[in-house]
């Protein structure tokens, strides 16, 4: 493993408003809100920095998948924490752990890394022969303190930290599982982009899944996040459209993000339950109110930044853009 250090470049103010596709005009952003970029381009090279998590002192972690690393942000001081992840690395997803870890899903090694949130010494565990590319993606935590994950290839499994036991399903429907979430009541659910649907893993114990109809076909299910009533919002890839299934009810409500061709990659829900998604197409992260159905945007001051995962704590919404190789902060109620 190695480490290396460096500042982030950080800019904050006005951010641009895309009229259709690469017209950019000067805009301010909202009143309220104050937009902070943080430049995290490692010296020499590329990060590809894309999925954030709050690492639960103040600072981020980030995944950088184009160099196989994990990057670690303080955006007090602007200080930069780089782990190498080791050679073929590709890290994609990134959350924190009951323990206080970085857990990663990486594609390249095919493995879960654990990464110490003290030391930052890694350990990784390879997924089982039979499943030799998974297209790793997104995880999280039971309330058992499994490991959840998924992966594009058409798997889904379960890592449990306390036995270092893997399983690994095939999934419903084969290739797509991206999404994964966790409810405050503790179910898991993930979505899957390639198969367009809702899936509930219905039992922690043994694995089995229920899958659940989107009412848009062939919508593009890419990611998924719970409020803190446990309803499910999902951002739609193909369609552009934001969606809401409420497991009490079973219910289903959608919602078309702004302009002529959106393209809804990730989504996040706000402590206040606030609903934060990224588009690709305006090259904007969107917040979106469910009380009043309003979306707010807030267009990148760069082309192509391709906000991937975002993340948060309250008051403030955190996204990597990976084609920028910059993390954005977005505070609100300021």
């Amino acid at each position: 493993m190695y480490r290396r250090e460096f500042l982030a470049r950080v800019t904050a103010g006005s951010a641009a408003l895309l009229c259709g596709f690469g017209k950019p005009a000067a805009a301010n952003v909202p009143a309220g809100y104050k937009v902070t970029y943080f430049d995290v381009r490692p010296p020499g090279g590329k990060a590809g920095s894309r999925d954030v998590t709050a690492a639960g002192d103040g600072t981020f972690w980030f995944c950088g998948q184009r160099n196989g690393t994990l990057g670690r942000l303080d955006p007090a001081t602007g200080r930069v924490r780089v782990v190498e992840l080791g050679s073929g690395s590709a890290p994609h997803g990134v959350v924190r752990g009951p323990d206080g870890a970085a857990w990663v899903t990486d594609g390249g090694l095919n493995a879960i890394v654990r990464v110490d949130p003290v030391s930052h010494a890694l350990k990784a565990w390879k997924l089982p022969e039979r499943v030799r590319y998974a297209n790793l993606n997104t995880a999280v935590f039971d309330p058992a303190g499994r490991l959840w994950f998924t992966g594009q290839s058409g798997i889904y499994g379960r890592f449990a930290p306390a036995s270092e036991k893997m399983d690994v399903w095939d999934a419903p429907r084969g290739a797509g599982p991206y999404g994964i979430t966790r409810t405050p009541q503790g179910t898991i659910w993930y979505v899957s982009l390639a198969g367009n649907h809702l899936a509930q893993i219905e039992d922690l114990d043994s694995g089995r899944v229920r899958v659940v109809e989107p009412p848009t076909a062939g919508q593009g299910a890419r990611r998924v996040w719970s409020d803190r009533a446990g309803r499910l919002w999902i951002s739609e890839w193909n369609s552009g459209n934001v969606s809401m299934h409420d497991p009490r009810d079973a219910t289903w409500k959608v919602w078309r993000l702004p302009g002529e061709r959106p393209r809804a990659y990730s989504v996040w829900v706000d402590p206040s339950d606030k609903v934060w998604l990224t588009d690709f197409a305006t090259n904007a992260i969107v917040r979106f109110d469910p009380g009043t159905e309003k979306f707010t945007a807030f267009p990148s001051d760069r082309f192509g930044a391709n906000v991937r995962q975002m993340d948060g704590i309250d008051g403030q919404a955190w996204g990597g853009e990976s084609g920028n190789d910059r993390l954005v902060r977005i505070e609100y109620g300021v």
